[in-house]
């Protein structure tokens, strides 16, 4: 061999060799993990590893990534890896969550046990809506009256007995309407019910599913003093939903029954007290400082396995909840029970230290407001949910207030106990 041709293929080693080192330190070296779970290894950690758990119940060693999300557990290569995922990023959007998040020892388990999520979200008024779609159909001469019969979503309860005697809704199908008003609102108001896609615009980020909520993508602007002001992420449940997220659906402005368009608030506000509520709004001291989530119970929120009418229905929550009444008490409960559930929701959200012995108070469900704690001097406490603020508050028994105890609604209470702003 001459000299050319040797320095030649000399070369052309050398390349193969620096070619094949390079594609080699570019290939990622496997991490694997075996969720006790499922006894199967994962290699998601390779590309991954630098995202946080989503959730102290979700630990990692315990459910591995793809339990939850789907996707080819042993492919390196991301497309391959990705090509079996569950809802894309999102394994809890309704379309899967049922296998994302199912099973009876997860979010479809039994009643009894507290564990049946799926079932009560699916047949209750955040994804169905039906409240509004009964409402738009029976205002425009399109049923005979104020009976449910479509909802976003097609539903059938399965938690029979019903308690309210609507077994099933139909898919609210915008296209075999016959009045233009009801089409209209089909095509330009149906954006609200947690499995719709958000329209544009960052006072609308969320996701879909049970991440519509629990994955909180908006930073309270306005925030109280304290910790725990919101998440900004995309790998992230939790149960300290800021009043912000809620603000996606039900703070956007109004929709004009005349034209169907929906108006967005044009204010800009600069105080929480503003940002809260609306405008035309009046509410005492509690509805603003609080959030959403430390009034309004899970059930209330996700339902509870009926199908109800409308929202008004299924809220129970009232001034008399958290304050009593002139004569009554609020309710309350002492804990004796390690696995009574007030315990599980304060792991998943660790504002308060509950202990055996604790005093809470309770809703007429007997639901535990787990966030509060009745004190040895008569008081009661409340720890937020996302702010982590404490309140400290008095019931109405014993005091100078002169309140009808039938009438608990909060219009009555703004009679005397309205901000001014």
């Amino acid at each position: 061999m001459t000299r050319r041709p040797f320095l030649a293929a000399c070369l052309l080693l050398l390349i193969a060799i620096g070619l094949a080192w390079w594609l080699e330190a570019r290939t990622p070296q496997p991490v694997a993990i075996t969720p006790s779970l499922t006894g199967e290894t994962e290699y998601c950690l390779t590309c991954h590893a630098d995202l946080a758990e989503i959730s102290p119940s979700h630990p990692l060693e315990t459910f591995g990534c793809v339990t939850c999300h789907g996707g080819e557990r042993l492919a390196l290569e991301a497309d391959l890896a990705h090509s079996s995922m569950r809802g894309g990023a999102n394994p809890s959007d309704l379309s899967v969550v049922e296998q994302s998040c199912g099973g009876g020892d997860c979010h479809a388990g039994s009643p009894a046990e507290q564990r049946d999520h799926i079932q009560r979200v699916m047949t209750s008024i955040q994804v169905n809506y039906t409240g509004a779609v009964t409402s738009i159909r029976y205002t425009f001469g399109a049923q005979p009256d104020q009976t449910p019969i479509y909802g976003a979503l097609a539903v059938t309860d399965t938690s029979l007995p019903s308690q309210t005697g609507i077994l099933r809704l139909d898919l609210f199908d915008p296209s075999t309407e016959t009045n233009p008003s009801v089409r209209a609102f089909g095509e330009k108001c149906l954006t609200c019910h947690i499995n719709a896609e958000p329209a544009d615009g960052e006072q609308y980020y969320r996701y879909t599913g049970c991440a519509a909520c629990h994955t909180p993508l908006t930073p309270p602007p306005l925030p109280l003093a304290g910790e725990g002001q919101g998440v900004r992420g995309i790998h992230t449940l939790t149960t300290a939903i800021p009043y912000t997220q809620c603000n996606t659906c039900h703070n956007r402005g109004n929709y004009d029954l005349r034209t169907m368009l929906f108006v967005e608030r044009t204010d800009q506000p600069t105080r929480r007290i503003d940002d809260y509520y609306q405008p035309i709004a009046q509410f005492v001291q509690c509805e603003w400082t609080l959030d959403c989530v430390d009034c309004h119970t899970r059930i209330e929120a996700m339902g509870d396995g009926d199908i109800h009418a409308t929202k008004a229905s299924i809220q129970y929550t009232q001034c008399k909840t958290c304050h009593g009444t002139l004569t009554e008490l609020p309710l309350t409960k002492t804990l004796t029970d390690p696995e009574d559930i007030a315990f599980r929701l304060a792991f998943l959200n660790p504002v308060v230290d509950l202990e055996i012995g604790d005093t809470i108070l309770v809703t007429e469900k007997g639901e535990p407001l787990w966030n509060t704690r009745f004190l040895p001097d008569g008081t009661y406490e409340m720890v937020g949910k996302a702010t982590r603020q404490l309140f400290t508050f008095r019931p109405v028994m014993g005091s100078g207030c002169t309140q009808n105890g039938q009438d608990q609604s909060s219009a009555y209470c703004h009679t005397c106990h309205a901000v001014e702003r």
